[in-house]
């Protein structure tokens, strides 16, 4: 009795072990060939999709076989354990690839948005100065007219940097553009001299 017991849990670790090894090759064989196929012929890649198939089937078929020659049965329930792996991988893998593209654009996006930032604070203290500074206030008032279609434009767009400014994506560095330059506008159409600000005049 002992030994049977003991070669039923031999049994079940072997399983468990080469399962293991099979849902992780068949998932990220799937996942893989996903990445590297694309619907385009003329971009298509197809070395790097063979190489997929070759590691992943030189890692998934021993995990099948070596059981196999233990039991037939062992043989039988990987196959199908690979199989059900195998698609929740296809399924699952548009999710998967485009949660690891998002993390992949934040870290390409976070040096732009850096240099945004601090180029969209120059320009709110730029602006501040026409708000908050008695004597700009007198000299150009028609930096605080939102009549006028200029500051109109440059309260819209600095309102929209500020808001992408919270999550900033890739949208953002181009909001902060988009304000720098409707703040130039607005200073032309102000009659501010180019690279004149109202800071000591």
């Amino acid at each position: 009795m002992p030994a049977f017991a003991e070669s039923v849990l031999f049994g079940a670790l072997q399983l468990s072990f080469w399962g293991a090894v099979l849902v992780c090759a068949v998932a990220a064989t799937v996942l893989a060939v996903r990445r590297h196929s694309t619907p385009d012929p003329a971009v298509r890649a197809p070395d790097p999709v063979f190489w997929d198939v070759f590691m992943g089937s030189a890692v998934a078929l021993p995990a099948i076989l070596i059981p196999t020659l233990a039991s037939p049965w062992f043989g039988v329930v990987l196959a199908a354990l690979g199989a059900g792996a195998g698609v929740a991988a296809y399924r699952g893998s548009p999710q998967i690839l485009a949660w690891q593209e998002r993390r992949r654009q934040l870290r390409l996006d976070r040096p732009v948005n850096t240099a945004a930032q601090a180029e969209h604070d120059a320009l709110l203290a730029r602006w501040s100065r026409y708000e908050l500074d008695p004597a700009s206030c007198i000299d150009y008032p028609a930096m605080t007219d939102v009549r006028l279609p200029e500051t109109s434009a440059l309260i819209r767009a600095m309102k929209e940097a500020e808001q992408l400014r919270a999550v900033p994506h890739q949208g953002y560095a181009p909001a902060v553009v988009r304000f720098g330059a409707a703040l130039a506008a607005a200073e032309r159409a102000a009659g501010i001299p180019a690279g004149i600000t109202a800071v000591g005049h």
